[in-house]
């Protein structure tokens, strides 16, 4: 594809780099002028081992402090860190030279730490490392706080519901992830302290640093003497930058998984693995969860004794919340979640036995499949081979989620949750991204899983199709309050007030009487005729028709005005006038505005709720 740059961004791009390459070209130039011959070769060779050498010490000490500085920087907040920031970023804004008197302050011959070391910080090579520090420690700095604060926190917290402890999950997770721009904030500092003059002459003069012995002999022999002095400085530069930029580029190459086989329950027929008491009793869950996050506040107390679970309710109702405060990966303010007997509130996060699969799955990108599958702690690797095999994944296990489609990586998502035991499986909006087809056709994936393992399932969803096939107990939450929950059925039949039925998706709204346990007048004379629990006589109640419900029907009981027929691409959608409602709905046969026509309505499809 080609791509079409702006106008002046070529000829303002052009015209630094032409100026930044001019001097090396002007350089290269004076080759043939340049002294050759009086060239201390020892003394330039002593020079460019310290150089080096400081360089890089100052880059390892740099790196040790100055990543875990750069996290904490990243992830905890408030004005102290932040004055933290600030403070160790001012280096850069010092000139070089007020860096090494600020320096001698510190480790001068008559500074506190510089008597304690016997004057040893300054004029040595100690004293050269201590300069570099201090001039080139933000670069590194900068660089790990914005790549740390760059990575998406749901993969930390997916890592601790695999079992990882925070170590563990640093050192295989935000590292690595976040290494592409630390290394380049290495490289930074590195080139920084190998080209650092001002803050060394101060306080360490001898030995001579390159910049240092660069310095004094343009003095003694002045330019033409220079080019073969300069010759090694960027041989190295370019060396380091060359290997740098080479290391990155490096594909990384990962294993496949062990063929080594466990034991591992095969359900029957299928072959394919259930965890221990996927057939077992029932076991129930009890939540009380409270959290205050600014002007939101989630207060949730649930009790649930099915093994198939879902909260149902739009964005912002606190769905996700829920979920990431019953791993343990969110504090809460309060909370109990109670499990077969065991409060997991009272677990570490990492030992709860939780499978997560977050919204966006929170596949980590510097791990292939089989890496994926490997890491949880405790997963069995035949377990892991029978998931990719259950889920369609053979063939993918040395593609990185880049490489993934949507689909792909759900299914890697879910199978990373499935390959250790877990009591509980939290599952938020894992199909909200992807496209109708696809959406349907792992819907009906997750329910076969759900019936295969032993795990009870939590469902986040705002779809009520979602959770109508894949939940035997649903809660319907908003702005962190339930408004109803019980057995999925009862509740999309008798949503509790309107807010939760439109929130299941209801359509067709109207308004009746309910005249005996089955039947509600809406006006003209016409009665509904509904299923499900028995209704009060005399009530007031408020009804929902789904428009897939309703049909056409020459025999059918109920007789209604066609008010309108709009032509769609299959059929027409029709609306017509039954009693004091109007219904839409969608229909292949032909029908004319005005005229009068008989229906069908499906009495299990009614939702009934009180009005009062």
């Amino acid at each position: 594809m080609t791509r079409r740059v702006p106008a002046p961004l070529p000829w303002l791009a052009g015209l630094l780099a032409i100026y930044l390459i001019a001097p090396l070209a002007a350089g290269i130039e004076q080759a043939g002028f340049a002294d050759w011959h009086s060239v201390d070769v020892a003394a330039l060779s002593q020079a460019c081992a310290i150089s080096i050498g400081s360089a890089t010490l100052a880059t390892i000490i740099i790196a040790i402090g100055g990543i875990p500085l750069g996290y904490l920087l990243a992830r905890l907040p408030g004005r102290a860190m932040a004055a933290v920031g600030f403070l160790v970023q001012l280096p850069l804004a010092l000139p070089p030279l007020t860096g090494g008197i600020l320096l001698l302050f510190l480790i001068g011959y008559s500074a506190p730490l510089g008597r304690l070391a016997g004057g040893m910080l300054t004029d040595s090579f100690a004293g050269i490392v201590l300069a570099e520090i201090f001039v080139a420690a933000p670069f590194l700095i900068i660089a790990a706080r914005s790549s740390f604060a760059a990575i998406d926190t749901v993969f930390e917290g997916v890592a601790t519901t695999l079992g990882r402890k925070p170590m563990a999950t640093f050192f295989r997770v935000s590292l690595p992830i976040a290494w592409p721009g630390i290394s380049s904030g290495l490289l930074l500092a590195w080139l920084r302290a190998f080209g650092e003059f001002g803050a060394t002459v101060m306080v360490a003069y001898h030995p001579y640093s390159l910049p240092v012995y660069t310095y004094v002999a343009f003095g003694a022999e002045g330019l033409p003497a220079m080019l073969p002095i300069l010759l090694p400085t960027l041989v190295i530069a370019v060396a380091v930058m060359a290997l740098s930029d080479g290391a990155a580029r490096k594909r990384r190459t990962w294993r496949a998984l062990p063929a080594r086989r466990t034991r591992a329950r095969i359900v029957s027929g299928g072959g394919y693995p259930a965890a221990a008491g996927a057939a077992a009793s029932l076991i129930g869950l009890s939540l009380r969860l409270e959290k205050q996050l600014g002007g939101f506040r989630l207060d949730l107390v649930w009790s649930a004794p099915a093994r198939r679970l879902a909260i149902l309710g739009p964005s912002g109702s606190g769905k996700s919340l829920s979920l990431r405060l019953i791993a343990g990966i969110d504090r809460p303010d309060r909370a109990e979640v109670e499990l077969g007997g065991v409060d997991l509130s009272q677990l570490d996060p990492a030992a709860r036995g939780i499978g997560y699969v977050p919204q966006n799955y929170g596949l980590f990108p510097h791990l292939s499949v089989a890496a994926q599958l490997r890491f949880p702690l405790g997963a069995d690797p035949f377990l892991a081979q029978r998931w990719i095999e259950r889920l369609g994944l053979a063939g993918l296990e040395d593609r990185y989620p880049a490489e993934l489609s949507l689909g792909q990586q759900q299914r890697v998502a879910l199978a990373r949750a499935l390959v250790r035991p877990a009591r509980l499986l939290l599952l938020d909006e894992p199909f909200s991204a992807l496209d109708a087809p696809l959406r349907a056709s792992l819907r009906y994936e997750l329910l076969a899983v759900q019936h295969e393992v032993g795990a009870t399932t939590i469902l986040v969803t705002h779809d009520p199709q979602e959770a109508a096939l894949l939940a035997d107990e649903i809660l319907v939450l908003a702005d962190g309050r339930p408004l109803q929950s019980g057995p999925t059925e009862a509740v999309f039949r008798r949503p509790a007030d309107e807010t939760v039925a439109r929130l299941l998706g209801a359509d067709n709204f109207g308004e009746g009487v309910a005249i005996d346990e089955s039947r509600i007048a809406i006006g003209g004379d016409v009665v509904l005729t509904v299923a499900g629990p028995p209704l009060r006589p005399g009530e007031r109640v408020g009804w929902s028709i789904p428009p897939g419900h309703i049909r056409l029907d020459p025999a059918g009981p109920y007789h209604g005005l066609v008010e309108a027929v709009l032509p769609a691409g299959i059929g027409s959608q029709i609306a017509i006038r039954l009693g004091e409602a109007r219904l839409r709905f969608g229909n292949p046969a032909h029908c004319s505005a005005g005229s009068r026509c008989r229906l069908t309505i499906d009495p299990y499809a009614i939702q009934v709720w009180p009005r009062d």
